[in-house]
């Protein structure tokens, strides 16, 4: 038992390592696409907004299906839709075709990370918070990875070529690595504190703790979501996507560096927030962490023109939000039990696809300001209201929730 949970854990991070580029890698294709097809940025960061949006909103169904059926069927058919959705945008010749592709890559991405993060917080019930840092880790050091290959690609062969190469590679990784999970196993359980009931996701969402972390998830959703997406038009606004830029004696264009340090930001910091949140709590690390994200807005706002200040708080960005991926599931297993972690924390994650419909947003804001500065000075109210909401009214409303709920339960005695 304690050899299977971790080979399972493995796969399952190999699966969200394959699947991160279709968000993280998004942001290199946006320039050269709208440079060869002449579509608006707009226009194009509107397939993003409906990648993420049904990532998130079918993930309750998906997370229904992998609850009940396990995760090796539901994780293939993602890893199918994927790698299909990136062949697909290879040969998009409209805007529409996109759309199509986008809507079909969403399918894939909940498939994937959100049967793979509940079966994590049900096979590690007393470390949610690592295992769904590990999870989501994996989410985010994929890209980092590839980054720069993609880029290479994309110079050389065009970014055609590098959405059907990519594609068909990491489509072929999830099906073949899913093939090889199975339903996690009821532990044996020993004595520690959790919520004693198994709530439903129809009894999730009748508590107004749902409804407060929700809403705590889309402030915090908000800014990240738009830098993610448009870190390459930010970039170009600022003036600097044109520069090189040399760190510990590699130099690269900007945002080639840009986009990998924050995926590697992105990435680590994920699997440590978790840890840190099952040592100091939820709520503490959300009130650290979101803290710390609205400075970094701040500081893009006052330095981003210049380029190490750029590439400095890209990454303090990615740094600080990434974590949104393991505090989210774990604090959603602490609630409402793991019986439902799947469904339940899909109900969650569609926060994540609402705050995407911002991001073609942010574009119609910097073109009535002139600037990015309003959209960064909103992320950063955002980030900081999250963390002082977390920290100021969740903690007491959790408490009250828990102080029916709770009963000793039971710790894998396998650790």
């Amino acid at each position: 038992m304690p050899r299977t949970r971790w080979v399972q854990l493995a796969l399952m991070v190999g699966c969200t390592v394959m699947l991160s580029n279709l968000q993280y890698g998004w942001t290199l294709f946006v320039n050269p696409m709208h440079a060869e097809t002449h579509w608006t940025t707009a226009g194009i960061q509107f397939a993003f907004s409906i990648l993420i949006f049904l990532n998130t909103w079918l993930a309750p169904m998906e997370g229904w299906a992998a609850d009940r059926y396990g995760p090796r069927f539901v994780v293939m058919l993602g890893g199918v839709a994927a790698g299909g959705s990136w062949i697909l945008n290879s040969r998009a010749h409209s805007l529409q075709m996109l759309y199509v592709a986008a809507a079909i890559g969403g399918l894939g991405m909940g498939c994937v990370f959100g049967t793979c993060m509940g079966s994590a917080l049900k096979w590690f019930p007393e470390r949610r918070g690592f295992a769904s840092g590990m999870i989501a880790a994996g989410y985010g050091l994929g890209a980092a990875v590839t980054v720069i290959p993609i880029s290479h690609m994309i110079l050389a062969s065009g970014y055609r070529q590098a959405f059907w190469t990519f594609g068909l590679l990491q489509g072929a990784a999830m099906l073949f690595l899913g093939v090889f999970l199975s339903k996690p196993i009821a532990p044996v359980v020993r004595t520690a504190p959790v919520a004693r009931r198994e709530f439903t996701p129809a009894q999730t969402v009748r508590t107004k703790v749902f409804w407060l972390i929700y809403g705590i998830y889309l402030m915090i959703g908000v800014g990240g979501m738009i830098v993610t997406a448009q870190l390459g038009p930010i970039a170009h606004d600022f003036g600097v996507d044109k520069q090189t830029v040399t760190l510990l004696g590699f130099s690269l264009p900007l945002l080639t560096m840009a986009v990998s340090i924050d995926n590697l930001a992105n990435g680590i910091t994920r699997p440590f927030s978790g840890f840190l949140s099952d040592k100091i709590g939820r709520e503490n690390a959300m009130l650290l962490m979101f803290s710390a994200e609205g400075l970094a807005f701040l500081g893009m706002s006052a330095w981003g023109s210049r380029p190490l200040g750029f590439v400095l708080f890209a990454a303090l960005i990615f740094l600080f939000w990434g974590e949104i991926f393991s505090l989210f599931p774990a604090i959603c297993g602490d609630t409402f039990g793991v019986r439902n972690a799947t469904a339940n924390n899909g109900l969650l994650y569609t926060a994540k696809g609402t705050s995407a419909l911002v991001v073609p947003l942010a574009n119609y804001l910097v073109t009535a300001t002139g600037s990015w500065n309003v959209v960064l000075l909103v992320a950063a109210f955002c980030s900081l209201g999250a963390g002082i909401l977390a920290k100021l009214v969740l903690v007491p409303m959790r408490q009250r929730l828990l102080a029916v709920d709770t009963q000793a339960v039971i710790r894998p005695a396998f650790l």
